[in-house]
């Protein structure tokens, strides 16, 4: 059994739906996990943000169009069916009236994370209603009875793993098991969401705890390509990354997938493959464990980051210096993405600058700090271990015209970055691209 995820704008539309219960009628007995349609998510936080600022009106009025917007929808998916359309009309209306039941009432963080759960409950419920209408024996697996997670907000894979197989075991002749993605309820039994990777993470647990033969992500990309190919021209799909290329890409810019949501998949060995809604016949990108490929895999960025510099003479040979200096960090909960350091002093660099004022006031105490704004990571990732001769060279060589602003290198088998400002990312992309992909990298 193979598990299927469709993001939103594979399921965006009546017609998008349709081709994606045709894509899993092809492939047989699997679990299909559904995201909320396009846009709907956003639209919910939207609601979720006028209830709580006492905007009841604003509420009402968005909540109506969003669902016109899914009767139109249905009018459109089951015109061939009317019994199917007043049921799927039925369903979708208790979920509105969920919405609607917080408009006159006190509205709470929990109440937020039922209506973020409502685009999910309806993806799902269309899908299996147009299956049903088709002769398909199609079962809904519900996200909210099986997909649980501990205190801190990880997933409880022992509970997973008892209640969804249960569940499978139970529906012996189903042919196609349908289910949310994103969804879950916490450790208080509350509704509640994933947060990371939302439908993909979904996915790769689910894969993980029913021993999948493999976990497929559909998007309308064809796969995680070398380059961003809205800043760099003749970017192709990477055949096949491992697991570690795949979350260094996913973490420093390539959205097409989450960087925790591989996580459960490579925990258990299961392959991950991305692949086109659009294009179903192309071989995407297949992730896995993998031997040493001896090859530069592709290129990535990550804007909107913030370069800080610690300088203090005190620091020579003192001890604790650096654990003082990432204590703050960790105190605003604030991430560190590079680090390089010198007998005088540390630079890092983080991607949330929300309480900067507050990290840079306190790291004064240590020394003299200096910010840089507006930067972006840029990374080169494969095969990069130490004794692999020249590849980081290529990678610098590629950017010698282009003032780096750091460079991270070693902490990692499968990364090289590089600090640039963000006027000059473009053209780092497409000169890394000319160097490692069109010329002979080493």
């Amino acid at each position: 059994m193979k598990v299927l995820k469709f993001g939103g704008t594979s399921v965006g539309s009546a017609q998008n739906i349709k081709n994606v219960a045709s894509l899993v009628m092809e492939r047989g007995r699997n679990i299909v996990v559904l995201s909320a349609m396009a846009g709907v998510t956003n639209t919910l936080v939207e609601i979720a943000d006028y209830l709580t600022k006492g905007n009841v009106p604003g509420a009402q009025e968005t909540t109506n169009n969003l669902e016109l917007r899914y009767r139109q929808t249905i009018d459109e998916l089951f015109s061939h069916d009317a019994s199917a359309a007043a049921e799927a009309l039925k369903r979708v209306s208790k979920n509105f009236d969920l919405i609607r039941y917080s408009f006159n009432r006190s509205f709470s963080s929990a109440d937020e994370r039922e209506i973020l759960a409502q685009g999910e409950l309806m993806s799902t419920a269309l899908m299996d209603l147009y299956l049903r209408s088709l002769g398909v024996k199609s079962v809904v697996l519900p996200a909210l009875e099986y997909m649980r997670t501990l205190e801190g907000g990880e997933p409880d894979m022992n509970y997973i793993d008892m209640r969804i197989n249960r569940m499978i075991e139970s529906e012996p002749s189903a042919e196609i098991f349908i289910t949310e993605g994103y969804i879950c309820r916490n450790d208080k039994g509350e509704v509640d969401n994933l947060r990371r990777g939302g439908s993909d993470y979904t996915a790769s647990i689910i894969g993980a705890v029913i021993e999948a033969r493999e976990v497929q992500i559909w998007t309308d990309i064809d796969g995680m390509h070398n380059n961003d190919p809205r800043f760099v021209e003749g970017t192709k799909p990477v055949s096949v990354l491992h697991f570690e290329e795949a979350a260094e890409l996913a973490y420093f810019g390539a959205k097409i997938l989450h960087p925790s949501c591989v996580l459960p998949a490579k925990l258990h060995d299961i392959p991950v493959r991305l692949l086109n809604t659009m294009q179903p016949d192309a071989p995407g990108t297949l992730i896995c464990n993998i031997p040493p490929t001896h090859t530069i895999k592709a290129v990535a960025a990550k804007d909107n980051i913030t370069a800080i510099k610690i300088k203090s003479g005190r620091m020579l040979l003192a001890y604790g210096f650096l654990h003082k200096v990432f204590e703050i960090f960790d105190t605003y909960h604030t991430s560190i993405d590079m680090i390089a350091t010198s007998e005088v002093g540390v630079t890092v660099t983080i991607d949330n600058d929300r309480y900067l004022a507050n990290i840079v006031d306190d790291l004064k105490r240590f020394g003299t700090v200096t910010v840089d704004s507006d930067m972006v990571i840029i990374c080169v990732v494969g095969d990069l271990e130490w004794h692999n001769c020249g590849f980081e060279a290529a990678a610098v060589e590629a950017l010698r015209d282009i003032p780096v602003r750091m460079i991270s290198y070693g902490g990692s088998n499968y990364n090289i970055s590089m600090l640039v400002r963000r006027e000059d990312k473009v053209e780092a992309l497409k000169r890394l691209s000319e160097r490692l992909f069109r010329e002979k990298a080493i």
